[in-house]
């Protein structure tokens, strides 16, 4: 029996590893990517280290996962079968040693993405993982039930046919689009009939207004953090921290409420995003702090409330405060209008894809016996942290074992 992997990045890599230990000769994997090479994307995700899982307890981690394309007891049952602890003994199993650090991030101790994909793809090789570059996916052939399927790509703008009794497409999201993940896939579920959620930026950056980003406060702000802050859109609320951007604002703080900014811009024409600088203390001990002032309550808040460049800039931004109480209010409560996320390519992460309805437990097409759906292509976000990708591998594994379960039921 022949199965067809679509998309070589961490969902489509570990889907194809899983099915070739799992089948071993009774099945022939064959790998497709669009590109001269995989992990491309798993390459940028490792500049900043390679952040492969989060070291918290399951029932916090599933927490993290939102989005109608799996619901919580979904995550839940994949997380059971491939959680942190797994995935730390699969990078071990490579020679790839893992710490955790102070945040709970865990990383590879070299903290460097090749080394790592370099031993998968030997790993691969070893299990009977064909790789077939430069092959563009552009849909799937009708036939008749029971028949395998026959996919279609191109090759050098040449049409190439490829039949396979299952297939796992993990084509990714529409973020990076420079790795391959540039979500054309969307259009071509859409024409078998796949309802698709459209594709929206997360993990992302967001506009505010020139009026309030004026050359004045970039000029002592842009590019300077704001450390230990807690951010708030209605009801969803983060700590963490943020950058001040020359468009606006990033950070992880943004990224964990990213889907609550995009409802409200959505419904509202734009998002209002609330910072508290200061969540360590009240509006009344900072007041305490000040003393018997009766002017120039910013400057001398200034060190009496170890506010950074960042911080210090945006409250200038709002003088002058009639009150010291003024000041403290609007430091705990530093209301800003943001206008717009940034594009999809400049995200770390896209919302949307192939809706849940679309999918059974086991991630298959529920209109196309199977094929089945892996990583970003479902329609699922978490926030950065290692949560999106262990969801990668989560979803890999789970598409893959029932990809085996389906032929072996047939």
């Amino acid at each position: 029996m022949k199965i067809a992997v679509v998309g070589g990045g961490p969902a489509g890599l570990r889907a194809a590893e899983v099915a070739a230990e799992a089948a071993g000769a009774n099945a022939e994997v064959t790998l497709f990517d669009a590109k001269r090479s995989v992990g491309r994307k798993f390459l940028v995700a490792g500049r900043g280290g390679l952040n492969l899982t989060k070291a918290e307890p399951r029932e916090q981690f599933v927490t993290r996962y939102s989005g109608p394309g799996l619901s919580p007891p979904q995550w839940e049952a994949m997380l059971a079968d491939f959680d942190a602890d797994a995935l730390r003994a699969w990078a071990a199993g490579l020679g790839v040693e893992t710490f955790a650090a102070s945040t709970g991030r865990v990383y590879p101790k070299a903290l460097k993405a090749a080394p790592l994909l370099r031993r998968w793809i030997e790993r691969l090789r070893g299990v009977g993982v064909k790789f077939a570059m430069n092959h563009r996916w552009t849909g799937i052939a009708d036939a008749l039930p029971g028949t395998p399927i026959s996919l279609e790509f191109t090759v050098d703008d040449n049409p190439v046919l490829f039949s396979a009794d299952a297939v796992i497409l993990a084509l990714g999201g529409g973020s990076w689009p420079e790795t391959g993940s540039d979500g054309q896939w969307c259009s071509t579920l859409e024409r078998l009939g796949i309802s698709i959620a459209p594709l929206e930026p997360a993990n992302c950056g967001w506009e505010v207004s020139e009026t309030l980003w004026t050359p004045e406060f970039l000029a002592k702000a842009e590019g300077k953090p704001l450390k230990n802050i807690a951010v708030r859109c209605g009801d969803h609320e983060a700590t963490g921290e943020l950058m001040i951007a020359r468009y606006g604002l990033e950070g992880g703080a943004l990224y964990q409420i990213g889907a609550a900014l995009r409802t409200a811009a959505k419904q509202q024409g734009g998002a209002v995003l609330s910072i508290d600088l200061k969540p360590g203390s009240s509006a009344k001990s900072l007041l305490a702090r000040l003393g018997p002032l009766r002017k120039n309550w910013l400057a001398e808040a200034r060190g009496r409330w170890r506010l950074s460049e960042a911080a210090f800039a945006l409250l200038e931004t709002r003088e002058p405060f009639a009150s010291a109480e003024a000041l403290a209010a609007e430091t705990k409560d530093f209301r800003l209008p943001l206008s717009a996320p940034r594009p999809i390519a400049e995200a770390i992460s896209s919302a949307g894809g192939v809706r849940g309805e679309e999918l059974t437990d086991g991630l298959m097409l529920r209109q196309r016996p199977g094929v089945f759906v892996a990583g970003e292509m479902i329609d699922w976000e978490a926030p950065t942290g290692g949560y999106l990708m262990q969801g990668c591998f989560a979803t890999g594994t789970r598409a893959a074992k029932s990809a085996l379960a389906f032929l072996h039921g047939r």
